[in-house]
């Protein structure tokens, strides 16, 4: 091993220091920018990289609203999900994870449209026979106040743009679910029992105890998983919500333009996931004491 080393440094030592300086530079990253330039540059002074810009830039507004509603919803999907996930009631730990295994053994596509054209039809009729119950119950009276909007839905009336919200949220819950049951269980067994011996019951030392540690120990993975999600969002294509790729598609097909739109579309793409992923990093140093 001595030798080795010894051989190892001998070589080091030889090398040129502005060799060593190029090693450290990150190419990945030049590159990238590189890239970004080209296309911003292409977006200033080409018609038809500008034309498309404009065109996919409502379809960015709409990606960041179903990204960050969608995700809002889901962490407290996977927080009442999580919490059943390590509940001590036989039942509730069963439905709990029940959702999490269905849910993480289906393609996000197929949740999409399931969700789309299954759940959602279902929940309106279950809705008009809820409101057409209540009507029957009192034709004239509060009762069919509140059942007579209900018995009005329908389900044409429903927005693409809500069904999508609603599956990507259903879908996220499941995996946000299992990154908070393993953060609260990450807590050692005995802050819980301290919080307890101290006079407080089981959800006050969740609440006040468990949970702002738990939290600050998952903060980078959810970080991560919004920015999944961000990408995972261009799937709502198939339901025809008017996002950065279904614009993208309607763009190529409108302009017979695949490489301006598509790189449009790349570069728009990367932009947003990289911002996000450097405030993950950043996120995660602070987490470990800037480490």
């Amino acid at each position: 091993m001595a030798v080795g080393e010894a051989v190892t440094k001998k070589r080091k030592s030889k090398v040129a220091p502005w060799t060593q300086a190029l090693e450290r530079v990150p190419w990945w990253a030049l590159i990238l920018i590189l890239i970004g330039v080209y296309i911003s540059y292409s977006i200033l002074n080409s018609e038809t990289y500008h034309d498309t810009f404009l065109f996919l830039s409502e379809g960015v507004k709409t990606t960041i609203l179903l990204t960050v509603v969608s995700f809002a919803i889901a962490l407290v999907v996977g927080l009442i999900t999580g919490f059943g996930r390590i509940s001590d009631n036989i039942i509730v730990y069963n439905i709990a994870t029940f959702y999490v295994e269905v849910v993480r053994g289906i393609p996000l596509l197929i949740q999409l449209l399931y969700v789309a054209f299954v759940v959602v039809p279902l929940a309106v009729q279950g809705l008009n026979a809820a409101g057409s119950f209540l009507v029957n119950l009192g034709p004239a009276g509060f009762l069919a106040f509140v059942g007579e909007p209900l018995a009005n839905v329908n389900i044409q009336n429903v927005n693409m743009l809500y069904r999508a919200i609603f599956g990507l949220a259903l879908g996220y819950g499941a995996y946000e679910a299992e990154v908070f049951r393993a953060g609260i269980e990450s807590i050692e067994r005995g802050q819980m029992e301290a919080a307890r011996s101290l006079g407080m019951s089981y959800w006050q030392a969740m609440r006040y105890v468990i949970l702002p540690q738990a939290i600050r120990r998952v903060l980078p993975p959810l970080g991560n998983d919004f920015v999944a999600m961000l990408k995972d969002s261009s799937l709502v294509s198939a339901l025809a919500v008017r996002e950065l790729t279904q614009l993208a598609k309607l763009n190529r097909a409108r302009t017979f333009r695949s490489f301006e739109t598509y790189n449009t579309a790349v570069f728009l793409y990367l932009a947003m996931t990289l911002v996000l992923s450097i405030g993950v990093k950043v996120l995660e140093r602070r987490m470990s004491g800037g480490k």
